[in-house]
């Protein structure tokens, strides 16, 4: 570039002026090559729903796969609270290094999918907000574990995991609904075995997450009450109370509404009484 042009491109410096030899001011910022390749900059986002289960799996695999733990942002919440403060965090970090850097690739990684969102709703609207952003998502593991680019052929993969989500979610809501419709013939109300009480679930998914397993457990476990009270749970008893809170934390709504939809049934069979003689009179 001749002289002359360069001091025009240059610009005239803050201590030009009349009788003042001119001095090379600061040059502009180049301009970023659309081509330059850029690092992968990636976020951690992981999360689990209770007091008695873990993070180290979900830290473990995310630190494993390179990204620090200073960008790893992680949060015990149940799912049923609609705002997670970390999750919300981590999206705006990864917004602002999109912003920084934007011929990078900036990656959103989580374990799994239902660390996302709750249901096909949710994860319909991050995708969105994926792509409004020019952000990534990668998930480690199941349904499938790789990168989600908001720009390329993998929407429609997000979409179709979000139609299984959906599927899920009624598929637990039509077991659940089974279950509960099975209990009531035996007599039974639904919900968890009552020889498990709420204290004995927590003991059991606090030691589990501390690697111990049923077996080792159920030995320690006293019924307090009923017919069998000071006597341990069978395995098989403990198990089911697990499955029950694992439907729970998967999919709250689905289980909720199962119960709801049982009770509204149960209200419709109750026989109402034949209006009296005299009440059947002024008909």
């Amino acid at each position: 570039m001749p002289e002359r042009d360069r001091k025009q491109a240059a610009g005239p410096p803050p201590t030009a002026g009349p009788g003042r030899p001119w001095r090379p001011g600061t040059p502009p910022p180049a301009p970023v090559d659309p081509d330059l390749p850029g690092a992968d900059i990636r976020i951690g986002y992981a999360r689990c729903s209770t007091l008695g289960q873990e993070l180290d799996s979900q830290l473990d695999a995310l630190a494993g796969h390179g990204i620090p733990r200073d960008k790893i942002f992680a949060e015990k919440i149940s799912t049923r609270v609609r705002v997670w403060p970390r999750f919300e965090e981590a999206l705006r970090t990864a917004r602002e290094v999109k912003g920084h850097a934007p011929h990078c690739r900036v990656i959103f990684t989580v374990h799994e999918m239902k660390r996302l969102g709750r249901d096909a709703a949710e994860l319909t609207a991050l995708a969105d907000h994926l792509t409004a952003h020019g952000l990534i998502l990668e998930m480690l593991a199941r349904p499938r574990p790789g990168l989600y680019d908001p720009t390329g052929p993998g929407k429609l993969l997000f979409a179709f995991f979000a139609a299984m989500a959906e599927t899920e979610r009624e598929n637990i809501r039509e077991s659940t609904l089974e279950g509960l419709d099975t209990a009531a013939r035996k007599g039974k109300h639904g919900g968890r075995p009552p020889v498990i009480t709420d204290d004995m679930l927590h003991t059991v998914l606090r030691r589990r997450a501390g690697g111990e397993s049923v077996e080792q457990i159920q030995p320690d476990l006293i019924i307090p009450t009923g017919k069998r009270k000071g006597h341990n749970p069978s395995v098989a008893s403990v198990y089911r109370a697990l499955a029950e809170h694992a439907k729970h934390e998967a999919y709250p709504e689905a289980v909720a509404q199962a119960h709801t939809d049982v009770d509204a049934h149960r209200a419709d069979d109750v026989p109402r009484p034949r209006p009296a003689p005299s009440d059947r009179a002024s008909l």
